[in-house]
């Protein structure tokens, strides 16, 4: 039985990161660690997205391979269970620090 879980779990593990694509050309200035209150989101050029956004009792947390793009948006998840993050200004320099905006906040990129 404990096998059984343990090779569920390593299945289930191998279909998240096979789901993953690399970031569409054009879009590499999506990829890095960004930060705004109390949110965090990392984008990584193999198409992994992981955000965190709250603290104390309340929070979010997404770990999952982007899907596609529609437009400036960018959709993340697995089948059926997915996000949509809006990307109201995409990634941009500002006074020589990277800004975007999604789902109504300014995110900045660090080093």
């Amino acid at each position: 039985m404990r096998s059984l879980r343990i090779v569920s779990a390593l299945v289930l593990l191998l279909a998240l990161v096979s789901c993953a694509k690399p970031l569409p050309a054009g879009r590499s200035a999506y990829v890095g660690a960004w930060t705004g209150p109390g949110i965090v989101l990392v984008v990584s050029q193999e198409g992994r997205v992981v955000y965190r956004q709250g603290t104390g009792t309340f929070r979010k947390k997404i770990s999952a391979p982007l899907k596609e793009f529609q437009g400036d948006n960018f959709i993340v998840g697995v089948g059926p269970a997915e996000t949509t993050f809006v990307v109201t200004a995409p990634p941009r320099q500002v006074a020589g620090v990277w800004r975007m905006t999604v789902d109504g906040v300014e995110l900045t990129r660090g080093p």
